[in-house]
């Protein structure tokens, strides 16, 4: 007759599924996403395919890296920094990520970095990224989000002073930020650094768009 007995687990899947969201058990399993069910979807599939593309050719580094489809960004950045390790001899405990943002779009990316990895996929929230004068200005009204430029990510060691035309903005990997933090990145300022961090300005991967 085609009937079956639904248990508690097959029901809750079933509500999820009509209501457009994640299984609870999706969500311990998955990575961190505030999106609902179709649009969570279409960007596992976005995250495969980039990983697909990369296992393909191994050996061949994409010259930019979209960081918001990495399931966990965080051992791409700890990879750059062993790469640095081995480079130049350095300890691995002794360094840290520096971002260093350009002026290009990925497209416009046609070489690798010479002393890190291209990153994308980040979105500034509380503030925007203005390319005349490569520094954090106001949001614009209504603006919730900004893209940023492609951002130069590189190892280095673990500056005892911190500059104070930088702002140490926190990243994390989705809008509800704690506690999916990923790394600090350092951002230009003409505004002391206290004023973003008044507005609670923040890097976003995945903005759930």
């Amino acid at each position: 007759k085609g009937e079956l007995t639904m248990s508690e687990v097959m029901e809750d899947l079933a509500n999820c599924l009509f209501a457009e969201k994640l299984p609870m058990w999706w969500v311990k399993l998955g990575f961190a996403s505030t999106r609902p069910l179709r649009s969570w979807r279409a960007n596992l599939q976005d995250r495969c395919v980039q990983l697909d593309d990369w296992i393909n050719d191994p050996l061949n580094i994409p010259k930019v890296v979209d960081i918001s489809r990495l399931f966990n960004p965080q051992s791409f950045l700890t990879a750059i920094k062993q790469l640095c390790c081995q480079n130049q001899g350095l300890e691995l405990d002794k360094l840290q990520v520096f971002t260093e943002v350009t002026k290009k779009e990925a497209k416009q990316c046609e070489a690798h970095s010479k002393d890190g990895a291209y990153c994308s996929g980040m979105f500034l929230e509380g503030a925007r990224w203005d390319q005349a004068s490569n520094s954090l200005e106001d949001s614009r009204p209504k603006e919730m989000f900004t893209e940023m430029p492609v951002v130069n990510c590189k190892a280095g060691t673990v500056a005892d002073k911190v500059d104070k035309n930088q702002y140490i903005c926190p990243t994390y990997c989705v809008p509800i930020r704690r506690p999916y933090y990923v790394f600090p990145a350092q951002l230009r300022t003409k505004a002391i650094a206290d004023k973003w961090v008044l507005a609670g300005v923040a890097l976003i991967l995945d903005i759930g768009a």
